[in-house]
């Protein structure tokens, strides 16, 4: 009898062990607070989409220190112009996604001019002056600059695309739209400077938000895809003998499906990448935002440009693929302590399992630091909480996407990847509820390897005391552990830049190392604790899955 009472405790440390501690700790538990029963279900059978294994990016913008919104300059010296290269927490940050995609590119590369021998005038940088064209003159990007970037991305293994300045040789008309060709001979000089330094740029972007409405002015679609067809020219003749060449990549603005569409159908052999930027929460100044990131509903509104994106490609001649080349959420630079904070991992991290299903290949951030939206502080260089979202992320969510669903609740995001390091399944579950608490059942469906049909492998369907009974009977199918990460905002305030891992604080120490993300281990037979305003991956290594399988 004794030892029965012993075997019982067992069973109950393996169930609890890894919960306990955490959730006994966790701020935003509440006595009031309710649970919820839900079930996720995953289909193992086959990948609904696939993205790219560095499917992260991050970005790096021009806005000078001057750049002001709402009354606040929130830029700093962030800019890819004055940014700190030399700072080690930045090198650090860069170098733990091994390797991250930056693209660097906004609104001013439109007004950018690259020195070269060819240009006689003198390479200032740009000054404000509200009568132009994005309230700044011209400004240069010295080969200095240029140098010292380069080698920066080359020490911490970055993936960089650059965005060409697409507006020089045109003229702005009156109606706001830019007029004439693209005078190419200055990103020309950039582009082969750049191939005899020995650079290596992984894709070349031709310019910012000038498609449809565009920004400040915009370009029709059949001038942009003759110049498109142009920039295709000068890559294949500047990198000519070159194995691999840079992706040719546009037009870089807000989606708009029929002027995407026809920028598309006449692009189909000189375009590689289409990207598109998403601001779907509005101006930076809208006190409605942290509604509108908890609202179910507003989430699932994020959905269409995708899906619309998604049916041009698979309907017209192209081989191009989508990417998210710029997202910050809420335009005009953001908003402190909200898309700088906690709660934009909620946005953050739905968009990237959203973009995902619809085939998205690649999702850039704005910014990697700069504005108040970086993954980065743009004083101290410190990881906001976002960027641990984002690391997390890129270390356990492979390029496999596969079929989610949930059942039991609205108030929980799940979506769900091969794993990254091995041929399991990860799991991502968002918690937008503040007052409740969620016990997640895993459902994965999967083909039978022993050639038997469908195989359904359920994770706790029975209660409690029947589950500890399971896990005692047979130890050796259900002693299985998977891996949890539990991410929730310190002293439960949404508005907080620290966040906790499994109850424990994120921070870099004196020396500017990052902190380490180790999980907590459960059994693969308990369900889920999602904790109110909480985020969790779980990594969940059972049987290979055929969608885990393929290539």
């Amino acid at each position: 009898m004794c030892c029965v009472f012993i075997l019982l405790f067992l069973c109950f440390w393996l169930f609890w062990a890894g919960h306990s501690s955490f959730i006994a700790d966790s701020p935003s538990r509440t006595a009031s607070g309710s649970v919820i029963e839900g079930t996720v279900f995953i289909n193992g059978t086959v990948a609904i989409a696939k993205t790219d294994d560095n499917f992260i990016c991050a970005t790096l913008d021009w806005w000078p220190p001057d750049k002001c919104d709402y009354g606040t300059c929130s830029w700093g010296r962030a800019s890819l112009l004055n940014l700190d290269l030399g700072n080690p927490i930045l090198l650090k940050a860069v170098k733990a996604f091994s390797p991250l995609k930056i693209r660097m590119g906004g609104t001013l590369q439109d007004k950018a001019v690259y020195e070269s021998k060819g240009i006689d005038e003198p390479c200032t940088p740009f000054v404000k002056n509200n009568s132009e064209l994005f309230g700044f003159s011209e400004g240069c990007l010295t080969m200095r600059r240029w140098d010292e970037l380069n080698i920066f991305f080359r020490r911490a293994g970055a993936v960089v695309t650059f965005g060409l300045n697409a507006l020089r040789g045109r003229i702005i008309q009156s109606d706001g739209s830019a007029r004439g060709a693209w005078d190419s001979s200055n990103a020309e000089s950039l582009m082969r400077y750049t191939v005899n330094k020995g650079y290596k740029i992984y894709g070349w972007e031709l310019g910012n938000e000038l498609s449809g409405n565009g920004v400040g002015t915009r370009i029709g679609a059949d001038q942009y895809a003759s110049d498109v067809d142009r920039l295709q020219s000068i890559v294949q003749n500047i990198y000519k003998g070159f194995k691999i060449k840079p992706l040719i990549i546009a037009p870089g603005g807000f989606f708009d499906a029929n002027w995407f569409k026809e920028f598309i159908d006449k692009t189909p052999e000189s375009l590689q990448v289409v990207t598109h930027h998403i601001y779907n929460l509005g101006p930076g100044v809208d006190d409605r935002l942290i509604d509108k990131i908890l609202d179910p509903s507003f989430l699932n509104s994020g959905s269409e440009p995708f899906s619309s994106l998604q049916s041009i490609l698979r309907s017209s001649a192209t081989s191009a693929v989508a990417w998210v080349g710029e997202a910050g959420g809420a335009y005009n630079s953001g908003h402190n302590l909200v898309t700088n904070a906690f709660v934009f991992s909620f946005w953050y991290l739905d968009q990237l399992g959203m973009a995902s299903i619809y085939g998205t290949k690649t999702y850039c951030r704005q910014t990697l630091i700069g504005g108040n939206y970086g993954l980065l502080n743009t004083n101290t260089f410190v990881p906001n909480p976002d960027y641990y979202s984002a690391l997390l992320w890129h270390w356990l969510m492979g390029s496999n996407v596969l079929s989610t669903s949930l059942a039991g609740t609205t108030k929980i995001r799940a979506y769900a990847h091969c794993s990254k390091q091995s041929q399991g399944t990860t799991l991502l579950l968002i918690n937008l509820d503040g007052n409740t608490t969620a016990r997640v059942r895993v459902t994965i469906s999967r083909e039978n390897l022993a050639g038997n049909g469908a195989l359904v492998v359920q994770q706790e369907q029975q209660n409690q005391r029947k589950r500890f009974a399971k896990i005692c009977q047979d130890t050796k199918t259900n002693g299985k552990m998977r891996e949890e990460y539990h991410l929730t905002a310190r002293d439960g305030d949404l508005h907080s830049q620290t966040v906790l891992l499994n109850g424990e604080i994120l921070a870099v120490n004196s020396s500017g190392d990052f902190p380490p993300l180790e999980p907590i281990y459960v059994s693969e037979t308990a369900p889920i604790i999602v904790a109110p305003f909480s985020i969790v991956f779980a990594e969940i290594p059972s049987s290979v899955l055929p969608a885990c399988a393929q290539g």
